[in-house]
């Protein structure tokens, strides 16, 4: 569904990523880990368009790199970013009508009401300012905001910063619910063990490139993955 190819993204003369090649199948789950700084982000915003590329960026036989960012959002790749970047004076439900401003409004309403099903504490929080959640809720509306634009394949960056361990546990579900829908998801994350809970491959990168890829379960056996990611 979505590939990329010797993937380049450079800041002034700074190489953030140097050649990077993955791919993400149809209702998959990867995981892209790394230490901070290793040019897990640039992937992502590369793939949106954020970031100025060269390199092979295909979602579903488009070339993503003839595309605007607005385009991209349309065609079904949608980026939940680090930090949540959430509208904090607007309120749970304004922040949500945002993720769906490239749908009709009768859309709109029913991503709404279906968001509202899967997350009933948004429901509860509905008229309140988003930045006053918790760290939690706040992750779990960026999610949902993400949601309201009808992806194919969600690109979620970062998703436990922050997070008390019952939160993570509860984003884990959230992700599977998500990806039982048949939403493929493609998640950066420092916290190695929670993308080897979920994913069914994984790119380990490091100054900008891939290392290593494999099975979470095949990883995990690696020395190298064993001392430098799960403190083993």
């Amino acid at each position: 569904m979505l590939s990329i190819e010797d993937l380049q993204v450079s800041y002034g003369g700074v190489r953030a990523v140097r050649g990077m090649t993955i791919k993400v199948d149809d209702g998959q789950i990867v995981g892209l880990v790394g230490a901070n700084g290793a040019g897990k982000t640039s992937v992502l915003n590369a793939i949106t368009g954020l970031v100025p590329r060269t390199g092979q960026v295909n979602f579903d036989g488009k070339d993503l790199g003839r595309m605007k960012t607005a385009d991209i959002v349309r065609s079904g790749v949608i980026q939940v970013a680090q930090g949540r970047q959430l509208f904090p004076d607007m309120t749970v439900l304004e922040n949500l009508e945002l993720g769906g401003f490239l749908l009709e409004p009768l859309q709109v309403c029913e991503g709404i009401e279906k968001i509202f099903m899967q997350f009933p504490i948004l429901k509860e929080r509905a008229g309140q300012d988003a930045g006053t959640l918790s760290g939690g809720e706040q992750q779990m509306l960026a999610m949902a905001r993400g949601l309201m634009g009808r992806p194919r394949v969600l690109l979620v960056d970062e998703p436990c910063l922050g997070l008390s361990p019952k939160m993570v546990g509860r984003l884990r579900e959230v992700i599977q619910q998500i990806n039982g829908e048949g939403i493929a998801v493609l998640v950066v994350e420092q916290n190695t063990a929670f993308v080897f809970g979920l994913a069914s491959n994984v790119y380990v990168i490091e100054n900008g490139k891939v290392v290593l890829e494999g099975e979470p379960e095949q990883l995990s056996r690696d020395d190298r993955v064993r001392s430098a990611y799960l403190g083993i």
